[in-house]
């Protein structure tokens, strides 16, 4: 798996130093999401709007009911526990939480709610998050990010991640033409 991370930061890296170079721009950025087997349960699909970064998630094969789901702020996906992705990306230096009044982190995002059959979608956008180059508020930005679903719901206001339990599963974020 670590050769996974690393072909990941190169790519990303790759891509940073391309769109950097000619000016032009990253459409959207994708993740492919694999649980701690290295089994693809998902994906997501990024794509920069005026009003921020909207999240498009698709996942199958997970337990049903409520999950946590956060872009955490390094592109690094180990298994089995994904500590590698860092904490939830927060480059505004905020409280965790939705629900929080002193919050939320750029990368918090409302539950992923899965189905009996386990699957679920959701569809949010992240306000405080962009995909540009040299933005510290970028998705994209030096270190990367990932995005993680934690077994357990988030209860939108416990600092630092809601008590939503275990990282279950994790994608590294890439950005696309």
């Amino acid at each position: 798996m670590k050769r996974t991370a690393f072909m990941a930061c190169l790519l990303l890296l790759t891509g940073s130093l391309a769109y950097a170079a000619d000016g032009a721009g990253w459409k959207s950025a994708e993740a492919e999401i694999q649980d701690s087997r290295g089994q693809t349960v998902g994906s997501a699909v990024f794509t920069p709007t005026p009003k921020g970064v909207v999240a498009v998630v698709e996942v199958s094969k997970l337990a049903p009911g409520k999950h946590g789901i956060h872009v955490h702020a390094a592109g690094i996906c180990e298994p089995p526990d994904f500590k590698t992705a860092g904490g939830h990306f927060n480059p505004h230096g905020k409280k965790h939480g939705l629900k929080s009044a002193e919050g939320a982190h750029a990368g918090d995002l409302p539950n992923l709610e899965v189905g009996p059959n386990g699957k679920g979608k959701l569809k949010a956008t992240l306000s405080n998050a962009t995909l540009e180059v040299g933005d510290t508020a970028s998705l994209l930005g030096p270190n990367g990010s990932s995005i993680v679903i934690h077994a357990k719901a988030d209860d939108g206001m416990t600092d630092p991640s809601g008590n939503s339990g275990d990282r279950i599963a994790c994608g590294v974020v890439i950005g696309k033409r």
